[in-house]
């Protein structure tokens, strides 16, 4: 029974919360970089996005431990496996899972020095931390722990599901300062999210009974929009598909970038994503429980009362402990990411065709170092990048990578961007050693992309 229940939590961890596109960025002047930082430079008249296909993202990952360590063919009993895993995951552990569409992405040289760019997506962001106290007290139970004090503060998780419309622009100052802007606004379709938990489970040895239970300073919610209508879930996906374009719940964002030309082969870049909310007014429903209660077992009398002794429990753990269900508006940051990156070109000088009738001169190699960060609920998340870029000519680009982030210290990606009469598409892959055995990776990421360019 244990075994089951630690699958039901484990389960529903994976279904509720990676983003770093490090392949991605700035590569190959790709119009879905200007989603990673709005102040690139771009050399091309307009861009058209193949619709629903200009640009799909996918990434899921966990710390701590991988599928295999769980589900592995080893003859190994599973709570044998689920005990080691425990050993050895923190608090600080975490299931994330990100994927991405682009719906429409498209964009227009206003003149020389100013691009605009616009378009529609939609994304699912989740990230669940692991509740290391619960999961062992459901697999192991409380025998073995008096004294402990489980913390419900580890309940942390948060998902989202939402549409985003954007506009940008991109602005050449001067020959080597070029700044950008992007503002969004944001149609969520469903949130789920618990925050901000207080409270400890602890057991001791009783007076009256063998053990005591004490429930101290319980405060735990969990807040929902977009997930329940008329007290019944919502289980039909063409509405929550509809409710990702102005569905109700809606919300705005600024995206800000830069990029600096110290010299003709030495840039700098950098950027600062999602700094929005939204504010969730509609299908809403809020669970909040909140007290202390504290549990000896039944003392049974033998009268002739026929007492309900289950149910004088049950209403003094309400009285306690109440839970209470709402319908409060409530507003949810989105998690706000930033991008930084210096760049060296080398090799050969060679030129190519630009949107005003003349020829720009690049470098065929580039090397360099990308820190990424985004802000999660329970601490700010961190990645290293090492890059190379190769041209092989003005229409067919490559980059390799090697990051280190919380997943992996040793995760590779590649990239390659080709173009053939005015049709681009470009394939990224990540963490490429761990491709023969996905189960034993913490990480996998897959991007890929058609655009019409116009030069």
């Amino acid at each position: 029974m244990k075994t089951k229940l630690f699958y039901l939590v484990f389960i529903f961890c994976i279904g509720v919360y990676g983003q770093n596109k490090q392949v991605l960025y700035d590569f190959a002047g790709l119009p879905q970089t200007l989603l990673l930082n709005p102040g690139l430079e771009t050399n091309y008249k307009y861009h058209i996005g193949v619709p629903m296909l200009s640009g799909f993202s996918s990434e899921i990952g966990s710390t701590g431990f991988t599928v295999s360590d769980l589900f592995a063919a080893d003859n190994r009993d599973i709570t044998d496996k689920v005990t080691a895993v425990l050993a050895n995951i923190s608090t600080s552990d975490f299931l994330s899972i990100n994927a991405k569409i682009d719906v429409l992405n498209i964009g227009y040289r206003l003149d020389d020095k100013t691009y605009l760019s616009g378009g529609f997506y939609n994304e699912v962001d989740g990230i669940g931390y692991l509740p290391k106290d619960g999961i062992t007290l459901i697999n192991e139970g409380n025998a073995a722990y008096l004294n402990k004090s489980f913390s419900a503060s580890q309940i942390l998780y948060k998902l989202d599901y939402l549409g985003v419309i954007h506009a940008g622009i991109t602005r050449k100052i001067d020959d080597n300062l070029t700044l950008g802007g992007r503002f969004k606004i944001y149609s969520s379709s469903l949130n789920v999210e618990s925050t901000n938990n207080t409270g400890t489970f602890t057991s001791n040895l009783g007076n009256n009974n063998i053990y005591v239970h004490y429930l101290e300073n319980i405060d735990i919610n969990f807040r929902t929009s977009g997930l329940i209508k008329d007290n019944e879930y919502i289980n039909d996906a063409s509405t929550y598909i509809g409710n990702t374009f102005f569905g109700g719940n809606m919300g705005v964002g600024l995206d800000f970038g830069l990029s600096y030309n110290f010299s003709p082969q030495l840039q700098f870049s950098a950027s600062l994503l999602d700094i929005g909310f939204i504010n969730h007014t509609k299908n809403i429903k809020n669970t909040i429980t909140k007290g202390s209660f504290t549990f000896e077992g039944i003392a049974f009398d033998y009268d002739t009362n026929n007492t309900n002794y289950w149910q004088n429990l049950n209403d003094a753990f309400e009285e306690q402990l109440p839970t209470e269900e709402n319908q409060d508006s409530y507003i949810s940051w989105r998690p706000a990411k930033f991008n930084a990156a210096i760049k060296y070109s080398f090799g050969e000088k060679r030129s190519k065709y630009c949107y005003d009738d003349t020829y720009k001169d690049f470098f065929t190699d580039a090397f360099g170092a990308q820190l990424y960060s985004v802000f999660r609920p329970l601490s700010q998340q961190f990645a290293f990048t090492g890059f190379y870029e190769k041209s092989f000519s003005n229409k067919l680009h490559a980059k390799l990578t090697y990051t280190v982030d919380d997943f992996s210290y040793s995760n590779i990606g590649f990239g390659i961007s080709t173009q053939i009469w005015k049709i681009n598409f470009y394939g990224l892959v990540d963490n490429i050693t761990e491709l023969s055995d996905i189960s034993s990776a913490n990480n996998v990421s897959l991007q890929f992309g058609f655009n019409l360019l116009f030069n």
